[in-house]
């Protein structure tokens, strides 16, 4: 900045006075500024100049040679030099007057005013230089260690998955001849306890693969609509077994066959089914897929997955994607969950050219939506019509989605309303039935769920729910059905 406000004033003056120069406020500046004439004798230097070139008052008189010995010779009539005189930057080395040196970054220009006489300025480049190697330092160590980190998590891991497999393993073989119901049940427990373990531990090795950079997705073609079947074949059972609807729609403006990461996309959506039903006590799951654009060979697919669930406030959006995070403490107490889930899912979409978003509203329900890019074959990409569809998106959530908006079973969520009395009651009538049947394992899932429709209840309530989950728990049939039926008096 001060190189250019320096030099403007000189090119905007044809003769230059000594004493004129003095006028001008070079003195104060950090830079190294010092005139020399044809013969290369220094006429005027400035304090900086002074002090950094170690001669002090003796500068003046000095030949430029003895500040820049590598660029400038002395001559008999003047000096020698390659330098190319003009504004742009070069890098010279500067040599103090006990013949140490260090490096600059330097101007020199050659003013025909003032009886002809060259006008340097120079910025000492030592402790940029310093810096520089040393933000190299630190980020070759931060990458080392990022490595190390990477290396350790997959060693770690690895080494955890051994051992959780090994118990999974035994636990299956002694499902297979155990007929008790008091040995099956903790078995049962053990293993889907083994389970859980183990997403914990792929999404730790994701997270950290993706974070490291080193993660790379395998496109192939696939049948979509055959992993769609699969993806809802792993949820409907759970689904249903909680008590709640869920519906698929697939345009059939995708084509039979695709190109892309199965395994990833199966991924995301079982993430995003997944914690549909974790937070979901009454209602439906719905997921929903269109084709809305199209370039070449490539076509944009548009995901949506809604539920009916405890929804998320608008202020909290942003936490949904960060790692480690859940919206609020009381989530993962409640629900569980390492909080990576939604921020891989954020980074696999990233990865196959797409964005992923989450609208909801408190007790209303929570809608991820995310789009990606995938291949179509030759075959496939003459077979489609050639249009753009990217206007459905707008036009979908009113369409696709009508039906349930006029269904919404968001109130049931609330204490008290008309909505939540009635999920209470039907799930108080499936936990009964499961009892009748001895299914104590499936009571205990409906009993969690009257227990969270339950929140904000009256005291009263709350004591007489607390004492009828303590009776699913020990299976003690007759305590049970005294508990149920004092319940559904008040509720009634």
């Amino acid at each position: 900045m001060f190189f250019a406000a320096f030099f403007s004033i000189i090119r905007g003056r044809h003769i230059m006075e000594w004493s004129e120069i003095g006028a001008f406020p070079i003195e104060d500046a950090l830079e190294i500024i010092f005139i020399f004439d044809r013969i290369g004798t220094i006429s005027y230097a400035n304090d900086a100049a002074k002090k950094k070139l170690e001669y002090g008052d003796e500068l003046c008189g000095r030949n430029v040679s003895d500040i820049f010995p590598n660029t400038f010779k002395s001559a008999e009539i003047g000096f020698e030099t390659d330098y190319p005189f003009g504004h742009e930057l070069q890098n010279l080395v500067a040599y103090r007057k006990n013949l140490t040196c260090f490096p600059v970054e330097t101007k020199i220009i050659f003013n025909e005013g003032a009886v002809g006489s060259y006008i340097c300025m120079a910025n000492d480049t030592l402790e940029k230089e310093y810096l520089s190697r040393e933000i190299e330092h630190v980020k070759q160590e931060a990458q080392e260690a990022m490595k190390v980190k990477s290396e350790f998590v997959a060693n770690v891991t690895h080494e955890l998955r051994t051992p959780v497999n090994g118990v999974l393993g035994n636990v299956k073989e002694l499902l297979e001849f155990v007929t008790d119901e008091q040995t099956l049940k903790p078995l049962k427990l053990i293993e889907r306890c083994c389970g859980d373990m183990n997403k914990i531990i792929n999404n730790i090795l994701d997270f950290s693969k993706l974070e490291a950079g080193k993660f790379q997705l395998e496109p192939r073609q696939f049948n979509f609509r055959n992993m769609l079947d699969y993806v809802k074949a792993q949820h409907i059972n759970k689904i249903t077994e909680k008590g709640l609807r869920f519906f698929m729609t697939v345009s059939p403006q995708i084509p039979e066959n695709i190109i892309g990461d199965e395994l990833r996309i199966v991924q995301i959506l079982n993430n995003l089914l997944s914690n549909a039903l974790k937070f979901t006590n009454v209602g439906k799951i719905t997921l929903e897929v269109v084709r809305t654009a199209r370039v070449k060979d490539k076509i944009e697919l548009f995901f949506i997955v809604k539920d009916t669930g405890i929804g998320i406030d608008k202020a909290d959006k942003d936490k949904l994607f960060q790692s480690f995070s859940q919206v609020d403490a009381s989530i993962s107490r409640k629900f569980g969950g390492t909080g990576l889930g939604l921020n891989i899912c954020k980074q696999l979409v990233e990865l196959m050219g797409g964005k992923i978003e989450a609208e909801g509203e408190k007790n209303k329900g929570t809608t991820f939506s995310f789009s990606i890019w995938v291949g179509i074959n030759e075959e496939e990409n003459a077979a489609l019509p050639q249009d753009d569809a990217a206007s459905v998106r707008p036009a979908m959530f009113r369409s696709s989605f009508a039906e349930e908006e006029a269904d919404d079973t968001g109130n049931a969520i609330e204490y008290g309303t008309p909505e939540n009395i009635e999920a209470l009651k039907k799930n108080l009538s499936k936990l009964i039935l499961c009892v009748e049947m001895e299914n104590w394992e499936k009571a205990e899932m409906f009993m969690d769920t009257i227990r969270q429709l339950s929140n904000g209840a009256p005291r009263e309530v709350s004591r007489i729910i607390l004492r009828l989950k303590m009776a699913v728990q020990k299976e003690n049939y007759e305590k049970v059905n005294a508990e149920y039926e004092e319940l559904n008096t008040v509720l009634s």
